[in-house]
């Protein structure tokens, strides 16, 4: 039993660090390229992770139906298009320009 208290210790304390670090996202609310969130990472797997959970602190209970790269004006942008919770389609827009391509 104490084995078992402890992996589960150690398993809700690795989960705890691996998202307790906060990357940074600033701009609009994703709504057009006017608007698009801002992702600030370090690279493309920070950048992704950055986008779905923005996307899953925003609209909680959200499904991805689809994810698309555009460009606008030279500028590279991810295009999720989701349905949130309550069934609404969304096409939620973010400035991928300071990661992309950064590995």
């Amino acid at each position: 039993m104490k084995k078992l208290m402890f992996c589960l210790l150690m398993i809700g304390m690795l989960a705890s660090c691996s998202t307790s670090k906060k990357l940074s996202s600033n701009g609009g609310e994703g709504s057009s390229y006017d608007k698009a969130v801002v992702i600030t990472a370090k690279n493309e797997t920070e950048g992704i992770n950055a986008e779905y959970a923005w996307l899953k602190e925003h609209y909680p209970g959200y499904k991805t139906e689809m994810q698309s790269l555009n460009y606008q004006n030279k500028k590279p942008y991810d295009i999720l298009n989701i349905i949130t919770a309550d069934g609404t389609k969304k096409s939620v827009y973010f400035d991928i320009s300071g990661f992309f391509g950064k590995w």
